[in-house]
């Protein structure tokens, strides 16, 4: 009787998708990164830079939807876009508040 070798593995063909085995992997958005930066800038010391995560945030989500895979960072996108939605809240109930006791002491 005599010893058959077992059939060498078969690998699947060039990936459909960016990411794949053997696929390059896909580009993080900039405008994502960006966008969780100032998000949590806004929050921590800069309220005005609230403003330019909910703007990139928006404008990352799209692009990253629009790339058809090629671009990563939806998460950083989404977090920065909601860290930018309680940075300007916070914002707005600050300015409320100072309104508030400058009534207040008049």
């Amino acid at each position: 009787m005599s010893y058959q070798a077992p059939p060498p593995p078969s690998f699947p063909g060039p990936p459909t998708y960016y990411g794949g085995p053997g696929g390059p992997m896909p580009a993080s958005n900039r405008k994502a990164t960006w966008a969780l930066v100032l998000g949590i800038v806004g929050i921590l010391c800069c309220a005005l830079a609230s403003i330019g995560a909910l703007v990139l945030g928006v404008q990352a989500k799209n692009e990253i939807n629009a790339s058809g895979g090629m671009q990563s960072g939806q998460g950083q996108a989404q977090a920065g876009f909601i860290l930018g939605i309680i940075g300007c809240v916070l914002w707005v109930i600050g300015i409320i508040a100072y309104v508030g006791l400058i009534a207040a002491g008049n």
